[in-house]
């Protein structure tokens, strides 16, 4: 699309949301069948919701209503159980319902109110969710006019999941709730919730106490230094869970906890270092990545596992427990002669094959206690029990080898549908991995596989994404890299691909980002945040630049500033590029067809410094490997910024396009950062750069890595981990690639680079 074509797209976004608007209704998920015609209705305060006397469900649903009026449009509405004498919400419970399933409902909005009919408690749950995206789907307090409606309604999976990691940083009570609360609001029914792992053990089991005095704690790298804790972890007490469990439950959610084994099993080994292969007991792990520790196969240990299962399912009562399985390094079994010993009792050929009856021992006593075991696709290696429900998240293979095999399966790949990838590559995100994963792809991801025959497809429970929490240590974090996106997986989970319209979906989506600016949700706002670009040489050359507006969706009309004031809906609307004069401040800003900011503005400053400058997400990989990601200065920082883009695999970066010309020295904003990865098998990979003093150098080269060295810039010994390096950089001239490399040993710690300045030559005196 030519960018005249897109702006006049964006220019018109007002037409298209009135002819939306007649056709549609401001709900997310979309209902499977909608048509709007006929009288509107406005609830007030005097509109009682009505239910039927006795029936504690419809109750329970129409209590969830009335709460959440209240607290998000402060209109507060009284629950009924009196006969129907005049316009009312009415939720009822009735087997001749017009919907498919316990999940479906019927909703009519017409003059006499809005009318929620379903066979199911969930049902009717579901029906007063939409019934509340109706009344907030205009901005304000108070009264709500509700368009007239007719909905027929029920998802398209069974399945609609979301994954929580509790292990790698742990949330409070009160925080797992936030989660659970938007689930419901979003139609998800099944919380994944990751409870033990290599950096934690954080569910407490009464038969063997030293799993959370031990294993729910551990030793950062810099404990007590640099704002990092002396200890870090925590655990959920039986009853906590419990009740968690509990609230999910009267939001129709289903909590599936997962025991990793026989792989992440650090936490655990150094609780009971019995349970281990090596006999010594490691530190509760520190580090991020595939960790070596594994259970052992002895009668013992597989005891031990069916005993915590036994604590574990009082906890849950969900048909499924999930055992994880994934990434378990076989070096520690294949090297002790113990576990080759019981291989060659049990008739085992191989550890992919010992993993598989090792699983099979706990799906066996599973089904014995009327359960199913889930488990990520490697559990495929070697075999399965003909029970076990496949989770696909190395891609989707997993889930097409499982269900041609009758396996079920839930899709869960890597890294479509892992909300650790970042929302965008923006220099101005927080933490995560790239590449990014958008509002955009993750909505237009289609969860059956097109290799799989309709009979097949039959085993596709539904969808999953999984929020993995390496570099996510606050809820806020966490709310950063959910949202919007959950609004897009909970579309594709519960909406019939037919109806699922992107540009559509967009429209919707304002409505929603108020709902939450209402309940404190930190959502990012990088698919609709305007993009300020310019040709960096051709305006330090000129002195001009020539500047282009975008933004990731291509969604909003977008409004801009060059006088320092913040733009609006006053304020030029962008329809192609315009020219200024350095230096200025160009800001944007998207708004909504009402005129609504889709995004906070966003700022540039065009002068020659700040041209000559790369911030950390706009220096890329140096050659030869794409591994990515934003971190922070600690393991367990609780502030949003500041982040630094590193390669694990090689401590490197580089600076593009940079034009030499009267350039003179480099100035680099560094920040020295623990080494906490465990590569296992992919170690190999590191490369190592020899380092010629002490504690390494900072390298600049041009061109590539291998090119001609312009600086050398020593590192400091100790001191504060954020520092600034400054030095001479050899004359040059034109436009070429900078290779700025550590060679700091590969044992030491990663540095990461903040901002790399161009600086001129200082002019003498003739």
């Amino acid at each position: 699309m030519s960018i005249h074509r897109y702006v006049l797209c964006l220019a018109l976004g007002g037409v298209a949301a009135v002819a939306h608007a007649a056709t549609t209704v401001n709900v997310i998920p979309l209902p499977a069948q909608v048509s709007v015609a006929g009288e509107g209705f406005t609830v007030t305060a005097q509109t009682p919701i009505v239910v039927d006397a006795g029936d504690a469900d419809a109750r329970h649903a129409a209590d969830y209503l009335a709460s959440l009026t209240a607290k998000t449009r402060q209109l507060p509405l009284q629950v009924s159980t009196a006969p129907v004498r005049g316009p009312a919400i009415v939720l009822k419970r009735d087997p001749q319902a017009p919907v498919q399933g316990e999940e479906g409902y019927a909703l009519d909005v017409d003059a006499q109110g809005i009318h929620v009919v379903a066979k199911g408690e969930a049902g009717l749950f579901y029906g007063a969710v939409t019934a509340w995206q109706l009344l907030t789907a205009t901005p304000g307090q108070g009264d709500a006019r509700i368009p007239a409606a007719h909905i027929r309604d029920e998802p398209r999976f069974a399945w609609r999941g979301f994954m929580l990691d509790s292990v790698r940083h742990f949330q409070t009570t009160d925080e797992v709730r936030t989660l659970i609360d938007q689930m419901a609001q979003h139609k998800l029914n099944v919380l994944h919730w990751h409870l033990t792992d290599d950096q934690g053990w954080r569910i407490e089991i009464k038969r063997y106490p030293e799993l959370t005095r031990i294993g729910a704690w551990r030793t950062p790298p810099d404990a007590g230094k640099n704002g990092e804790p002396a200890r870090y972890g925590g655990f959920y007490t039986q009853d906590e869970i419990r009740a968690m469990v509990a609230y999910a439950a009267e939001r129709h959610i289903t909590v599936v906890p997962e025991i990793d084994m026989p792989g992440h099993a650090q936490a655990a080994v150094a609780s009971y270092p019995e349970l281990g292969v090596t006999g010594q007991r490691p530190p509760v792990s520190v580090d991020w990545g595939v960790n070596p520790y594994l259970y052992n196969v002895d009668d013992a240990t597989v005891q031990f596992l069916h005993n915590v299962l036994d604590e574990v399912m009082t906890l849950f009562p969900s048909t499924y427990i999930h055992v994880g399985g994934d990434e378990a390094v076989k070096d520690q079994w294949q090297a002790s002669a113990a576990v080759q010993a019981r291989m060659h009792a049990l008739g085992i050929k191989n550890e992919d094959a010992l993993q598989s009856w090792f699983i099979g021992q706990m799906g066996q006593y599973l089904n014995a206690h009327g359960r199913r075991l889930i488990g990520w696709d490697e559990i495929l290696e070697g075999g399965l029990p003909a029970s076990a429900t496949v989770m696909s998240w190395r891609g989707t293979e997993g889930a097409i080898k499982a269900a041609r095999l009758d396996h079920d399966v839930v899709l869960s790949p890597a890294p479509q549908l892992y909300l650790d990838q970042m929302q965008s590559d923006r220099a101005d995100e927080t933490t995560g991995r790239l590449p990014p994963m958008s509002l955009e792809s993750i909505y237009r991801f289609e969860p059956v596989p097109k290799a799989l025959d309709a009979t097949q497809a039959k085993h596709v429970l539904g969808v999953q994404a999984n929020m993995w929490t390496e570099h996510m240590p606050t809820l806020r974090h966490i709310e950063h890299a959910v949202f919007p996106r959950m609004d897009a997986l909970a579309e594709a989970a519960w909406t019939p691909v037919a109806r699922r319209q992107w540009p559509d979906f967009l429209q919707r989506l304002p409505a929603q980002l108020a709902r939450y600016r209402t309940q404190d949700i930190g959502y990012a706002d990088s698919a609709f945040a305007v993009s300020i670009d310019v040709d960096r040489n051709a305006a330090l050359a000129s002195g001009h630049a020539s500047v282009t507006l975008f933004n990731q969706a291509k969604h909003g009309q977008l409004h801009y500033s060059t006088d320092g004031s913040e733009p609006g809906a006053s304020s030029p609307l962008y329809v192609k590029p315009f020219a200024v004069t350095l230096p200025t401040t160009v800001k944007a800003i998207a708004l909504d067809e009402a005129g609504t900011a889709l995004a906070a503005a966003r700022e540039r400053v065009l002068d020659a410094n700040a041209l000559r400058t790369r911030t950390t997400g706009e220096l890329s990989n140096c050659a030869g490997s794409d591994f990515y990601l934003r971190v922070q200065p600690t393991p367990d920082a609780t502030s949003m910024a500041p982040s630094y883009a590193i390669n694990v695999f090689d401590n490197c970066r580089m600076y593009g396009k940079a034009r030499l010309d009267g350039i003179g020295a480099i100035r680099v904003d560094t920040a020295r950062l623990p080494r906490n990865y465990q590569l296992a098998h992919d170690a190999k990979l590191v490369v190592s750069h020899p380092a010629t003093t002490p504690n390494g150098e900072l390298v600049i080269r041009m061109d590539s890595c291998k090119g001609k060295t312009l600086a050398t810039l020593p590192l400091p010994a100790g001191g504060s981990n954020t520092f600034t390096l400054e030095g001479a950089l050899t004359r040059q001239k034109g436009v070429h690639d900078l290779c700025l490399v550590f060679t700091s040993p590969i044992t030491g710690p990663i540095y990461g680079i903040g901002a790399a300045t161009l600086l001129p030559a200082v002019q003498t005196s003739p």
